[in-house]
């Protein structure tokens, strides 16, 4: 039996799910996402990018309540941590 593919959902379908959702929610996904991409790019050495996102992340966390907050804020500073390691590796690379 072969199962069937869903279509691929349209750009109209994306605004919907979106705006059905609630801002903390969003936040919480765009935190989530953030932190990802930051933790590659410190992974690749793109150490400008990483700084980045975790300025993007601080921003953020003001914003969020209860375990979702604690949890970015453990996010954050385990970025934060990495990111010094990185730049203090980094050859010929001036501390921020």
């Amino acid at each position: 039996m072969s199962a069937l593919a869903e279509p691929e959902p349209t750009i109209d379908d994306l605004i919907e799910q979106i705006g059905g959702m609630k801002l903390a929610q969003f936040l919480l996904s765009t935190a989530v996402t953030v932190a990802s991409l930051t933790f590659g790019k410190l992974a690749a050495g793109e150490l400008d990018e990483a700084r980045l996102g975790i300025d993007a992340l601080a921003a953020l966390l003001p914003l969020l309540d209860g375990d979702a907050r604690r949890d970015l804020a453990q996010t954050l500073a385990n970025l934060q941590i990495a990111y010094a390691d990185a730049v203090a590796a980094a050859p010929g690379r001036p501390t921020e």
